[in-house]
């Protein structure tokens, strides 16, 4: 298979990280929902996926799609103890402040804004970044998604000890990490195949 190379968008990509719903436009060409077989659908996993120009360029190669999605939706949805889902998507939303992807960020942003109720406080961190001030708790938790974001070797004993002294126990710690590793790939995936455009308009 020769993948398309696709012109570049004409318009202006986003430069400011916000809470908007952006697009994104890829730079292969993806699958079109009529090429998709019973083997791209399965892949998919969530049926609205199939009209995400994203998902529908990761379709080309099923199997590995399949197991991202499994995976991505194991470590946000997972209701079974650990992290709250407010701060798992806060994780992927510094993680990808700190990569500087900004359409993660925005996505996650969302969720960890409306789930936590705190929109204010993650406009914050989108504003100013991992750096910016937050309540103990919050400031743990991103400090230790952006040391792991930097390099695996950065998120030492003094985060975790940070970790457990805010509250979190064995099962949170893992999912704030499986988070931000996560993350840490996805937001590299994206960023190279592809890049956000403004929200649509009206």
């Amino acid at each position: 298979m020769t993948d398309t190379v696709l012109d570049r968008p004409t318009t202006e990509r986003p430069l400011a990280f916000t809470q908007d719903q952006l697009g994104w436009i890829p730079w292969l060409a993806p699958l079109t929902e009529a090429e998709l077989t019973d083997v791209h659908r399965a892949a998919l996993v969530d049926k609205a996926r199939a009209r995400s120009p994203y998902f529908l360029l990761l379709a080309r190669d099923p199997e590995i799609l399949q197991a991202r999605t499994k995976t991505d939706q194991d470590i946000f949805y997972n209701p079974s103890g650990g992290l709250p889902r407010a701060e798992r998507e806060l994780a992927a939303t510094a993680t990808s402040r700190r990569n500087g992807c900004v359409f993660c960020a925005s996505v996650h942003a969302r969720f960890a804004a409306h789930y936590s109720h705190r929109p204010q406080d993650v406009q914050r961190l989108l504003d100013q970044g991992v750096d910016a001030p937050q309540d103990e708790r919050w400031q743990a938790l991103i400090d230790a998604a952006a040391a792991l974001t930097a390099t695996p070797s950065a998120l030492g004993v003094e985060h975790i000890d940070t970790l457990r002294a805010v509250g979190l126990d064995d099962l949170a710690i893992s999912d704030l990490l499986h988070a931000a590793a996560f993350f840490n790939w996805a937001n590299r995936l994206m960023l190279s195949l592809g890049e956000p455009t403004p929200p649509p308009t009206e």
